[in-house]
C-alpha cells in the first residue's frame, strides 16, 4: 500500500500531521468551542426558504463578489464600515489562508504568541511561511511591552493575536493591539472568532480606520451556532479585500453558503440571543472549577481553559466514559472545556465533582 511518504510531496509537508479535533458522537460535546444550542424553527426554516430559493439558479456559478452578503455582514459588524471593507470566505481559516497566501510565503516570516490558536503554524507550513513563536506571560497574557520587543527582535510578515485567545480564553487589551500596529511594517491580523462571548466590547473594529495594515478576522461558527455553514470573514482596509480577490479561486463561496449567511444575518438579534446563556454557564463553571480546587484562567470566550489537573488524559477519558467529551490541548495539567447549555454545563460539573472525589 502507497503511503504519503513514498509520493513526491513536498519536503515541507514531509512528516506533518493535519489539523485534527476528535469527531466523536456523544451526548455531550464540548470540545470544539461551538454553540451547542440549536437554531429556533423560525430562524430554520428561513434558512432553508433561501437556500431553496438559491437553487433554482444553481446551474449558474453564483455572484462571485458575494455582494449582498458583504453588505449584511458590514451592517453587522458597525463601526461605519461598509462592503468594500469586508471579505468572506469558507470559515476563518480559510480567510487566514488567503492572508497569508497574500503576505506569507517562501521567504517570509509570521508571528504570534504561544499557547495560541494552532491552525496558524499549520496554514503557515501549508505556505511555506517561517513560523516563530514567542510565549506568552504569566497565566497566557500579552502585554505592550511583549510584543512591541518580539516583533521589533523578528521583524515578521505577519502578526497574529488571537482575542480573546484560543486555547487560553485570555482577552487583549485595544493598547496592546495598538503597540503592535506601531511596531509592525507588516500585516496585524488579530483574530476574533470569539469576540461576541466578551464583555469588554473590547474589539479592534474600532482601530480600523487609518490603520491599513489591520485586519479583523472573525467567523459565524462560535456565537451565531452556524458552524456547519462555514462561514468566515475579515474586516480591513479595501486595499486589503483587494489582495484577497488575487489569492481566492473563483466563486469560492457556493450560492448555498451565500443564501444561508444571508438569512442567519437578518436574524442576527434572534441568534444571539444565546450569548448571554453561555457567558452565564461559562461563569458558573469557572466558579464550579474554583470549587473543585482546580485552576481555571480567566476567560472572555465560550470555553475555560483548566489547570491544576494532575492526569489530564485520564480525566479525559473518563468523562468521554460518561459521554462528556473535552478538549486535551496539550498543554500539560490542563483540559480545555466548552460552556454548554446549562444541562451540558451541569452535567461536566458533575462527572468532575465524581471524579476528583468532591461530593
Amino acid at each position: 500500500m502507497t503511503e504519503l511518504n513514498d509520493l513526491p510531496i513536498r519536503d515541507s509537508l514531509r512528516g506533518r500531521t493535519p489539523y485534527g479535533a476528535p469527531q466523536l458522537h456523544v451526548p455531550v460535546a464540548l470540545n470544539v468551542n461551538e454553540n451547542t444550542h440549536e437554531l429556533s424553527e423560525e430562524i430554520l426554516v428561513d434558512v432553508i426558504r433561501r437556500i431553496a430559493e438559491s437553487l433554482s439558479t444553481i446551474n449558474r456559478y453564483p455572484d462571485r463578489e458575494f455582494t449582498a452578503l458583504r453588505e449584511l455582514l458590514a451592517a453587522y459588524v458597525g463601526h461605519g464600515l461598509d462592503s468594500k471593507n469586508i471579505w468572506a470566505a469558507n470559515g476563518s481559516n480559510e480567510v487566514l489562508q488567503q492572508i497569508f497566501m497574500a503576505f506569507g510565503g517562501p521567504g517570509r516570516k509570521a508571528l504570534s504568541f504561544t499557547p495560541t490558536y494552532s491552525m496558524y503554524s499549520l496554514i503557515a507550513q501549508s505556505t511555506d511561511t517561517e513560523y516563530v513563536e514567542v510565549p506568552r506571560l504569566e497565566r497566557y497574557e500579552i502585554s505592550a511591552e511583549l510584543v512591541t520587543k518580539a516583533i521589533a527582535e523578528h521583524n515578521p510578515d505577519i502578526v497574529l493575536i488571537c482575542s480573546p485567545n484560543n486555547p487560553s480564553g485570555t482577552p487583549v487589551d485595544l493598547e496592546v493591539i495598538e503597540a503592535a500596529y506601531a511596531a509592525t511594517k507588516g500585516m496585524l491580523v488579530i483574530d476574533e472568532a470569539y469576540s461576541e462571548f466578551s464583555l469588554n466590547e473590547n474589539s479592534a473594529l474600532s482601530l480600523l480606520a487609518g490603520r491599513p495594515r489591520l485586519v479583523i478576522s472573525k467567523t459565524m461558527s462560535k456565537a451565531f451556532a452556524f458552524a456547519g455553514a462555514r462561514l468566515g470573514y475579515l474586516a480591513a482596509d479595501e486595499a486589503v479585500c483587494d489582495a484577497m480577490r488575487l489569492v481566492r479561486l473563483p466563486y469560492h463561496l457556493s450560492a448555498l453558503t451565500q443564501a444561508a449567511a444571508e438569512a442567519a444575518l437578518t436574524h442576527s438579534v434572534k441568534m444571539l440571543e444565546t450569548v448571554s446563556e453561555i457567558r452565564d454557564q461559562r461563569d458558573r463553571l469557572f466558579v464550579a472549577l474554583e470549587d473543585l480546587c482546580l485552576d481555571p484562567y480567566r476567560s472572555d470566550a465560550n470555553f475555560i481553559l483548566v489547570g491544576g489537573i494532575s492526569n489530564p488524559a485520564e480525566i479525559w477519558q473518563k468523562l468521554l466514559d460518561q459521554g462528556i467529551l473535552v478538549r486535551d490541548v496539550g498543554i500539560p495539567n490542563t483540559l480545555r472545556i466548552t460552556a454548554g447549555t446549562e444541562a451540558e454545563t451541569s452535567a461536566v460539573i458533575n462527572a468532575l465533582t465524581e471524579l476528583l472525589g468532591k461530593k
